[in-house]
């Protein structure tokens, strides 16, 4: 019989099934006690997180999700979670088996289907032992070796059929390696150099092979250095954003990261031990219990409060506790602005609304399309409200993804009508371009079209061309656009695609300041055009206040940002 759904908003998942032979057959890792089983029973959160990575199509009654990432900070229990997980996917029953008499999904082992190799890597042996510790410990201490006739040995468990085993970037058998699940742990220090993209890639493409799964268990990674991390939450981003449009392509990938408020100030108590809160979930030690669940769950074994000390403590690295124990994710060194500056700015834009007759400033940047081998850069139409200081996408284009993005360029025409568009929908008081790149012509044709209107103009004769030789105005609008970043004077409409774009943006010292490019070592998918159109935006803004144009605007019902 097909799925039934037992309440609303009920999926058909195995997660349920999988959670209740964990706790019967896994003890719990540290529980001080060896002779008085203490099962390993999950916290909600994770209970919530499993139900995803089982979850089934109810028309086809397979697994929908074959890559998982889980980025929490340190001490929040990823490595035994995701320990549990790799024995259930080398035992329990993980593989979709039809419905029961009651519609609800029943599954079985993988070595009902194929003999179940399961994988826990690393970039290191002493990185494996972050999972590897504890899943021996939870065997040992449950009743799974007597149950399905196992034997957790010190370098593997043998299995009835198959093994699980610890692998490294270093191991000469990996792509032989047929598992059909791997933990792929820290992979925010999974690079280029110690082998850990290729063993990344390597991995998942064996478990694609045979219908299985990977997982990842990052800490907040830094921006800039390529990571394993640092690239699957750009391809998370790219789904988000809709960058793809089949989502029947992308909709095996489940993504789980969330980090403290962007707006946590770690030199307010207060402040921390809520962010701290917030980042850790259940895990959270703390009187009044989780803030993600209503009723709230009981309090974890995080203790936030002695965790909030050490951020005063003046020899550790702010932006270390702010990655490590805030799950926020770091910037480069050269990066433009950090992810809690920008997200910061994206909340407190939430659910503003730009009306019809308040003054609005335009900024565009456009790309030639594709030269030789490389990818195109994007192009970007960016909206600015004068008056709430607020930014919105109007308009992004960019190359596609294979084939088809083959010989790309920027559609023009529908560019041109999304600028026309901009025009009869907002009461746009300015509008300055990059006319490089192929936009000469256009820029002219609006500069005729609309120079009437506008009371903010780069000079009389060029109203909205911007001069790229004045390197100095560059310079000064993107620190002025930094500092209201910084001190959430501005803010956004969190589209994903701008967010990436300010993110990747790395500073480009100049003798006036400086301007921004992209990191030296993504030029192709690093993209940082909205954030040029962002300032361009900016820029018209300042010189329409300096006109006036906020001491005779007046709001009419505000129109929903699109």
């Amino acid at each position: 019989m097909p799925w039934v759904p037992q309440f609303e908003g009920d999926f058909p998942t195995l997660g349920w099934s999988v959670a209740d032979q964990m706790a019967a057959y896994l003890g719990r890792p540290d529980a001080g006690d060896d002779d008085i089983f203490d099962p390993f029973v999950l916290t909600v959160e994770q209970q919530e997180f499993l139900n995803e990575l089982y979850r089934i199509d109810p028309v086809t009654g397979r697994r929908m999700i074959h890559r998982g990432s889980l980025i929490r900070p340190r001490g929040w229990g990823k490595s035994p979670f995701v320990g549990g997980i790799m024995i259930a996917e080398g035992i329990f029953d993980v593989v979709p088996d039809g419905w029961d008499a009651d519609g609800q999904p029943v599954g079985k082992p993988w070595s009902k289907v194929r003999t179940p190799y399961v994988a826990i890597a690393a970039v290191s042996e002493e990185q494996t032992k972050n999972t590897w510790e504890p899943l021996l410990e939870m065997l040992r201490q449950g009743s799974a070796p007597d149950e399905f006739n196992l034997e957790p040995m010190d370098s593997f468990v043998a299995l009835e059929r198959g093994r699980i085993v610890p692998i490294t970037s270093s191991a000469t058998t990996i792509k032989g390696f047929k598992a059909v699940a791997a933990s792929l742990d820290q992979t925010e220090t999974w690079v280029r150099s110690n082998g850990g993209v290729k063993l990344a890639q390597t991995l998942r493409n064996n478990a694609t092979k045979l219908g299985g799964v990977t997982i990842e268990t990052p800490n907040a990674y830094t921006l800039g250095e390529r990571s394993v991390a640092e690239q699957s939450f750009e391809f998370w981003s790219d789904i988000q954003s809709g960058k793809y449009k089949n989502l029947e392509d992308v909709r095996s990938i489940y993504f789980d990261h969330r980090p403290a408020p962007a707006s946590t100030q770690i030199d307010d108590m207060d402040s921390l031990v809520h962010g701290l809160r917030i980042a850790y979930g259940d895990s959270a030690k703390h009187v009044d219990g989780c803030l993600l669940h209503d009723p709230p769950c009981a309090p974890g074994w995080f203790d936030v409060h002695r965790g909030a000390l050490d951020f005063f403590d003046t020899a550790n690295d702010p932006a270390v506790m702010r990655a490590d124990f805030l799950n926020q994710i770091d910037a480069a060194r050269d990066a433009y602005v950090s992810d809690p500056e920008i997200r910061a700015c994206v909340e407190a834009g939430a659910g503003k609304t730009v009306g019809k007759s308040e003054p609005v400033t335009l900024g565009f940047d456009g790309s030639e399309g594709r030269k030789d081998k490389h990818l195109a850069d994007s192009t970007v139409l960016m909206g600015y409200s004068v008056t709430q200081r607020h930014f919105f996408l109007i308009g992004m284009w960019e190359q596609p993804d294979g084939p088809t993005g083959e010989g790309w360029r920027p559609p023009k025409l529908e560019i041109e009508q999304a600028v026309a568009k901009a025009f009869r929908e907002y009461n746009v008081v300015g509008f300055y371009a990059d006319p490089s790149a192929g936009w000469a012509g256009e820029v002219k044709s609006w500069e005729a079209a609309h120079h009437k209107r506008l009371k903010a103009k780069m000079s009389v004769a060029e109203p909205i061309r911007w001069k790229q030789k004045d390197v100095t105005r560059t310079c000064e609008t993107f620190d002025q656009l930094y500092s209201s970043i910084r001190q959430v004077e501005v803010t956004f409409d969190g589209d994903p695609a701008v967010i990436r774009h300010f993110l990747n943006a790395r500073r480009d010292p100049r003798r006036a300041g400086y301007v921004l490019k992209k990191a030296d070592d993504n030029q192709d998918y690093g993209k940082i055009d909205a954030t040029y159109g962002a300032a361009f935006a900016f820029a018209a803004g300042n010189d329409a206040i300096g006109k006036g144009v906020t001491a005779s605007s007046r709001s009419r019902m505000p129109r929903q940002l699109r």
